[in-house]
């Protein structure tokens, strides 16, 4: 028997071809929309079982704020989140806020739809080991982030603290060198060896370990102060 189901994603087009996809295997959908912050809407007027709920950012502040007013306005609904490859911290979050289960945005849809069903039979539909970690987060997430943003921070030079910053608030190359007078060729050697010491691939990914981790909070203060680290 098929799931009653509403998806939401902030992406319209990833929200109708899960949507497509699941229809497909014998699902109702009785809603694909975008964006996320418009989910309590759809879920409190077409009473589905299960709200598939797609986001980008779960480490975000804020980033479930809408699944915990769809389990204060509809408590039977159970919501999945789908989103990327989970953070101890973006799984907590979920929970916290009601979720009934998390779901890595790469996985197939066979994955997908057991986490959905899972959840309509009031299960948690994670991996243990995922679950295990969310677990020592809601314990104690403030030490974590300091813990983990210290670790990181101290692995950079006050030059590359600075390099972090910029890179956080979307500066590119030109502005970057410009910011900080220097040539655009030492500007990209700067951030190429944040990257390599922060052990990520590109500039997005080293933002948002950063602003996961509490590097930023703690980068900020002390590039004003002049340390050197």
């Amino acid at each position: 028997m098929g799931v009653r189901l509403v998806v939401v994603d902030d992406h319209r087009l990833h929200a109708e071809a899960l949507a497509s996809a699941l229809k497909l295997r014998g699902h109702r959908v009785l809603a694909a929309a975008a964006p996320v912050a418009g989910a309590a809407e759809l879920v409190v007027g077409r009473a589905p079982e299960v709200c598939l709920l797609g986001t980008a950012a779960p480490a975000a502040p804020g980033a479930f704020d809408v699944v915990a007013r769809i389990k204060r306005e509809r408590p039977q609904v159970a919501v999945v989140v789908l989103g990327p490859v989970p953070s101890p911290r973006g799984i907590a979050a979920a929970f916290a806020a009601g979720a009934s289960g998390y779901v890595r945005h790469d996985e197939r849809i066979e994955g997908v739809e057991r986490a959905i069903v899972k959840a309509r039979a009031g299960e948690s539909a994670v991996a243990p080991g995922l679950l295990q970690s969310a677990f020592a987060e809601l314990l104690n997430p403030a030490e974590r982030q300091d813990d983990e943003g210290m670790r990181l921070l101290r692995l950079l030079t006050q030059r590359e603290v600075e390099v972090l910053v910029r890179v956080a608030e979307g500066e590119d190359t030109r502005l970057i060198a410009a910011g900080m007078r220097i040539a655009p060729s030492t500007a990209r050697t700067h951030v190429q060896r944040v990257l390599m010491k922060l052990g990520v691939g590109s500039r997005l990914e080293a933002a948002a370990l950063a602003a996961r981790t509490g590097l930023l909070d703690r980068a900020v203060p002390r590039q004003r102060e002049g340390f050197t680290l």
